[in-house]
């Protein structure tokens, strides 16, 4: 975020504008951005609220028809005629865990917070990256800068693409949604922009969420396998050609590195690392790139089949 913000941030102070000031108008964009974000989430969520009850009854109906065949395709024999959703609800404990979802939550939006303003202290020049670089990595002041340049450079054009793939993936899924008559289509939308962030894996929840929540909506399974196709083709075009294109060889970064580096900083920093997992990989792609050493694994982390 903040690497983002620092051209910003050196344009207002060549129009002469003081730090304070240039930090104002920065945390002024990140608000409205979190204000305009808050207002999809209020508009999905309404949506949702008033939406007819008669949905929901279909909805328990076709999965206990889907979960007896099921059963009787596998030769299960249920004890008790309790409700079938139910059973396997609490089998799996879900209503158990739903203080773990909300502390979940919870942990999420203080980490996002958090990140918010550790971004504002990078752009106050608290901690000045370039120096660091400097000072334990190169040794070599203008190779420092010259590598800084490129990862703010870089970073800023991942962000960017990243947003406007991600939107124009929400917007596919709305349409494609309003076109099959599914429920909830500014939810799918904001859902599938919010999820596309994780590289890879968000694409294909989004997908899968989206063709199971359909199932309960479309009776014909040619016409769930249609919008099924459309969805995936969305995703397709936005995050595995449009989005290539755009980020440019930089961003050439093997399967085996990208899952491997979700994992740990999905591991380590939780929903925001699985965010940020790729920035942070590309940031220590370019740095090993500078270092003749160890310039081969920079090599190896792009080589093969490449996301």
């Amino acid at each position: 975020m903040a690497l983002l913000f620092l051209p910003i941030m050196r344009w207002l102070r060549t129009k002469g504008l003081p730090k304070w000031l240039s930090i104002g108008v920065v945390i002024g964009i990140i608000a409205l951005i979190l204000k305009l974000f808050g207002e999809l989430i209020k508009l999905s969520s309404r949506e949702i609220i008033n939406a007819d009850s008669n949905f929901f009854q279909k909805a328990e109906s076709k999965f206990t028809l889907l979960i007896g065949n099921v059963e009787s395709f596998l030769g299960i024999e249920r004890i008790g005629n309790d409700n079938v959703l139910l059973h396997y609800l609490s089998q799996a404990n879900v209503f158990g865990n739903f203080g773990n979802t909300l502390d979940f939550i919870g942990d999420t939006l203080t980490m996002a917070l958090m990140t918010i303003f550790f971004g504002v202290l990078l752009l106050m020049d608290s901690f000045n990256f370039e120096r660091v670089l400097t000072k334990a990595i190169f040794k070599s002041k203008s190779m420092s800068i010259r590598t800084f340049l490129k990862i703010e450079k870089d970073i800023a054009r991942f962000l960017i693409v990243k947003f406007l793939v991600s939107f124009g993936t929400g917007v596919g899924f709305s349409i494609a949604c309003y076109s099959f008559d599914v429920s909830f289509p500014i939810f799918w939308g904001v859902f599938a922009f919010l999820i596309n962030f994780v590289q890879m894996v968000g694409s294909v929840i989004s997908v899968v969420l989206l063709s199971i929540f359909a199932f309960v909506e479309i009776e014909a399974y040619t016409v769930l396998l249609a919008f099924s196709l459309i969805i995936t083709g969305v995703q397709v075009l936005f995050g595995a050609v449009l989005e290539p294109i755009f980020m440019g060889k930089t961003f050439s970064l093997n399967v085996v590195t990208v899952l491997v580096m979700l994992m740990l900083w999905g591991f380590i920093w939780g929903v925001p690392g699985l965010i940020m997992a790729i920035p942070i990989t590309v940031i220590l792609k370019i740095i090993l790139e500078q270092i003749p050493s160890t310039r081969m694994m920079a090599e190896m982390m792009s080589g093969g089949s490449k996301v």
